[in-house]
């Protein structure tokens, strides 16, 4: 068995891990013991600058918005244009989410 196939293996061993999971909470308790702070801050403000991508704010908005270096903008950038689309399968349902709520913000 090749290196490759190993780390293929547990790869899908972690998403398996993962998919057992029920809930923000037990997600929460997973990932706290499973990432240090700053991977879970990585890749929630990667989740926030593709949203804001998605949106089509300037990289000086996100940039400013988010914190991310321009380098982490353009990476996330090149993912949706020419990544596995893995993106596209939440941002619609998360920019919504979040427009629903500054909409019921405005009402209160």
């Amino acid at each position: 068995m090749t290196d490759i196939k190993i780390k293929e293996k547990t790869l899908d061993e972690f998403f398996d891990a993962i998919m057992m999971l029920e809930g923000k909470e037990e997600l929460r308790r997973f990932f706290e013991d499973v990432c240090t702070l700053r991977e879970l801050h990585s890749i929630s403000q990667r989740l926030e600058v593709a949203k804001l991508l998605k949106i089509r704010k300037t990289y000086s908005e996100i940039e400013k918005d988010t914190g991310a270096s321009t380098a982490t903008i353009s990476r996330v950038n090149r993912s949706l244009q020419k990544g596995a689309k893995g993106y596209e399968l939440v941002l619609d349902t998360l920019i919504a989410r979040n427009l629903e709520e500054k909409r019921k913000k405005k009402q209160n």
